[in-house]
């Protein structure tokens, strides 16, 4: 009987972030990766739901924010825990984002045992951790 890992939606607008992301979580988890968070959603809506969404901040068309936004209003979506990752470092991102559903802001640059030790309290948390 094989074990079905966690998936784990993966939003950046930067290659070297995506790549640095996904090979830090491929080897726990199944990734899904997207530039935008526009491309993530439509995806979403496909009825591919994640285990756990990382979007940045800041990417185009649609930012994390937003993005959080149109998760939460949506009744299908809104349990999606979400982690935002991202460059800003001001309490007031933290705070909107945090205000806004995210379950978790983690500042680049980041540590990779501290990511990695985030996404599995906020999947433990939704008991989403196989």
């Amino acid at each position: 009987m094989s074990v079905s890992l966690s998936k784990i939606l993966i939003i950046d607008d930067d290659k070297f972030m995506r790549l640095i992301l996904s090979q830090l979580l491929d080897t726990s988890y199944t990734t899904e990766i997207f530039n935008d968070a526009l491309d993530a959603l439509v995806y979403l809506q496909k009825g591919n739901i994640p285990d756990l969404i990382i979007s940045d901040l800041y990417t185009p068309g649609l930012s994390g924010l937003e993005l959080i936004g149109q998760l939460k209003a949506s009744g299908f979506f809104m349990s999606i825990p979400i982690i935002i990752i991202s460059g800003e470092n001001s309490f007031e991102a933290r705070i909107m984002c945090l205000d806004a559903g995210a379950d978790d802001y983690i500042i680049k640059p980041f540590n990779p045992a501290e990511l990695e030790a985030r996404v599995r309290v906020v999947l433990k948390r939704g008991n989403k951790l196989i």
